[in-house]
């Protein structure tokens, strides 16, 4: 590669500057918020991509992708420029940048003061390298001892990526390592640097093949630094600034695209297993995981087809049923709805070679194509070769779109899997259409999956217009929490997986994940044994998703019965994840409507308090529920740390208090998950469900855990039909709380907006055990709220 080195001012403009950088190259320099510039190098004066489909500042992007010089749906505050000697300061109310000679940058920010302290700089000795062939780009910036990186989205290990070498490559690594297995399914180029006074963070929108070196590197000849490298593409990337990390994470989901507010069904226990569809009474079994949660009295909302219902002999065609399997698809999906389930199935964008529809496909030119032969692309799939589907070809997606409507919507089926869709194509050269403008398959291999699951969504909302639809997908790219829910993909069963997964979901959620889950129990490896899936479930019951999905080697299925002697452990942890559903409910609204992480490392909500930072197995649902899993075998008392909060936490099962700032130890025993919740907190629960319904879900209860002493704090309950889009014409109920303690009385008011009335009309107020204090309710001595 070639280093950048001596610019010129070219242009000045209302939203950005222009540099020619060795007589021929264009710098630019955006200014799109006072809080979040933009850096995009055109190499010769051109892109090598001229669009996007990340980049969604308010509403989604098209099809073709959003241009991406395009500077829609940002303030454009203007700037402030300044000519120096040798160097140029351009900068906003917030965010100052200066560009020196030789080309490199040093990032200023503005505190609370009002005085410009160092925020970042690229390394001052080769910062900006572009490959003189063609292909590649590199950026380099100086690391500091004290900073801290977080982010990149899918990552195994530690939370804390400092010091580590990433790599971004979609790969199906099945039974990956939670601790150090890398590439994995995702793509999300997005880091948060940390400091004690202020964070930022980087993302590089860019879709080939990436590394992220956070300190793993050294070299002699130049100061510590962290390097982005892209095998192909534009050198384009974002700064967000922010004064926590939880700013810039909601920073980022500004800039990528709001969180998809899902039915409420799909917070319920989804289960699924390969056994069940690869068996040949695939339709017998299925109906049987009914009769099974019936009998053990496990609720249940969902349940997952895995791909053997497709099969042909031992391999999987998309859009094929298995009828000797499943000889009545129809019948199969209305005994799920008869007892309150809905289904998913699981779809594959690659045909193999002797699919069934192969050659017709082939012949509408629907697939990628090779890149010297002008033939259908073939790459190795599920145990023989096959054509990737090419979904920036409108006819590709209007027959993906057919097949979704006519073999699976139609049949029942009420959401889709999207599943196996790394895009596996190591031709880099090959071709894809483009919208009509072809492209490399290099340059956007992570945007298949993303249309893919767009086309999945845009046929469910036009098969059923009036339910908010619900996907899944396993594989994408930052941008894709706008149309699915996401999990980890086929983790190994043991307990490092539990421990590692915890890390790998927060690490999500950090990088705009927010719906986001693991495979309980591990999907392939040995079964778990009794108490390992016992605290798997634990752990999983809170979490976004909450699936137990298994292909044991043994071809057993981990389900809630699999160990009759802690069945009912298995099913109070359930029990207990539907009796939280209107908290979680709570949070999936305000993960869209607010761009609130759901999963939240401890220190997200208490950067003051340095202890939250060490690397632990703890994690908080919303701000108020702190979860401390076991994740060590033979475990029967839990050290947790609790975060220095001011006011304190509770124990959610006997309401004793705890100050912050310290660590105790709770008793584990196998029959229960440490949870404790944060002073001021009001939780809000129902009663047992067998599934979510809103005529049976008729209690509401308002658990509050007042502050000790003086004390003020408040909270929003969410309720609607947990389907349709009504709540956007007012059909939802809003109930703010607000509570008041001192040393005799606990004053609460509550207020509603909105014209949905819930299946409950009354909403109960419960308090800890041992509370003396007083109650009121709207200033009148009562425990309840009636709506």
């Amino acid at each position: 590669m070639k280093t950048l080195k001596h610019w010129t001012l070219a242009g000045q403009y209302a939203n950005h500057i222009e540099l020619l950088v060795d007589q021929q190259h264009l710098f630019c320099l955006y200014v799109l918020e006072n809080d979040l510039f933009r850096v995009l190098i055109k190499r010769h004066g051109e892109l090598a991509l001229d669009r996007t489909w990340s980049i969604a500042p308010q509403q989604d992007v098209p099809w073709e992708g959003r241009d991406r010089l395009s500077v829609a749906g940002f303030s454009l505050p203007g700037y402030q420029l300044q000519q120096h000697d040798n160097a140029l300061t351009i900068s906003s109310s917030q965010l100052r940048v200066t560009v020196h000679q030789p080309l490199w940058l040093e990032w200023e920010y503005c505190n609370q003061a009002g005085e410009w302290r160092s925020l970042t700089a690229d390394r001052p000795t080769s910062a900006y390298l572009l490959n003189p062939h063609g292909d590649g780009v590199a950026h380099y910036q100086q690391r500091n001892s004290t900073e801290r990186y977080y982010g990149l989205g899918e990552k195994s290990g530690d939370l804390e990526r400092t010091g580590r070498r990433f790599e971004m490559r979609n790969l199906d690594a099945m039974g990956y390592n939670a601790a150090s297995t890398d590439p994995l399914y995702k793509h999300i180029p997005f880091s948060i640097t940390y400091r004690p006074e202020v964070s930022f963070g980087l993302f590089y929108d860019n879709l080939s093949n990436c590394w992220l070196d956070l300190g793993n590197e050294l070299d002699n000849y130049h100061l510590p630094y962290r390097r982005y490298q892209a095998e192909a593409g534009d050198l384009d990337y974002y700064l967000l600034l922010g004064s926590r990390v939880l700013d810039v994470t909601k920073a980022f989901v500004r800039l990528t695209g709001k969180t998809l507010f899902g039915p409420k069904w799909s917070l319920g226990y989804s289960g699924s297993t390969m056994h069940y569809t690869d068996a040949a009474d695939a339709q017998q079994q299925l109906q049987q995981f009914i009769k099974l949660c019936h009998q053990h009295r496990i609720p249940c909302d969902s349940f997952q087809l895995s791909s053997g219902y497709t099969s042909i002999n031992d391999k999987r065609y998309v859009f094929n049923w298995n009828y000797d399997k499943v000889p009545q698809p129809k019948m199969l999906t209305e005994a799920f709805h008869q007892a309150g389930l809905k289904l998913a199935a699981n779809i594959k964008p690659c045909l193999l070679q002797d699919h069934p529809q192969y050659q017709q496909v082939a012949q509408q030119g629907l697939f990628i194509s090779d890149s010297q032969h002008d033939q259908p692309e073939r790459s190795i799939f599920w145990d023989d070769e096959g054509s990737h589907l090419d979904f920036t070809n409108p006819a590709t997606v209007r027959w993906w779109q057919q097949g979704v409507t006519q073999q699976l919507l139609q049949m029942g089926i009420d959401a889709t899997w999207n599943d196996n869709n790394e895009y596996e194509v190591w031709d880099g050269e090959a071709r894809c259409h483009g919208f009509g403008k072809p492209i490399a398959i290099k340059h956007i291999r992570p945007v298949m999956p993303l249309l893919m699951m767009r086309a999945s969504m845009e046929a469910q909302l036009e098969f059923a217009p009036t339910l908010r639809p619900y996907l899944i997908s396993r594989s994408g790219c930052a941008g894709m929490q706008r149309y699915v829910q996401t999990w980890s993909g086929d983790n190994r069963t043991n307990w490092q997986t539990l421990r590692y997964n915890i890390r790998m979901g927060l690490g999500m959620s950090l990088s705009g994940l927010y719906n986001i889950g693991h495979d309980v129990g591990g999907f392939s490896g040995d079964k778990p044994d009794a108490e390992l899936f016992v605290r798997w479930v634990q752990n999983g019951v809170m979490h976004p998703r909450f699936t137990i999905h298994s292909w044991n080697d043994d071809g057993s299925v981990n389900e809630p019965w699999m160990y009759p002697a802690v069945t009912a452990t298995i099913r109070e942890a359930i029990n207990l994840r539907y009796r939280l559903l209107p908290y979680f409910y709570t949070l999936l609204w305000q993960a869209h409507a607010d761009n609130e992480p759901m999963l939240r490392p401890t220190f997200l909500d208490h950067q003051h308090d340095q202890h939250t930072f060490r690397e632990c197995d703890d994690f908080l649902i919303g701000r108020d529920l702190l979860v401390a899993s076991v994740v060590e075998p033979g475990a029967r008392k839990r050290d947790v740390y609790l975060p220095d909060n001011g006011e304190g936490w509770y124990c959610f099962y006997s309401g004793q208090w705890f100050s912050g700032g310290q660590t105790i130890t709770l008793e584990a025993p196998l029959e229960r998950l440490p949870l404790l919740v944060r002073a001021g907190a009001g939780l809000p629960l129902s009663q047992r469900l067998a599934h979510v319904d809103r005529q049976a879900d008729n209690q509401r209860t308002l658990k509050l855990f007042p502050t000790k002493g003086c004390g003020q704090s408040s909270g929003l309950l969410f309720e609607d039909d947990g389907e349709s889009f009504g709540w956007q014409q007012g059909n939802a109920l809003w109930l703010h709380w607000q509570m008041e303690s001192d040393n005799q009385h606990i004053r609460l008011t509550c207020c509603s907006e909105g014209h949905f009335k819930p299946g409950w009309h009354r909403l109960d107020i419960e308090l800890p055990a041992g509370e003396q204090r007083a109650l009121s309710v709207n200033g009148e001595p009562v425990c309840y709220y009636q709506l």
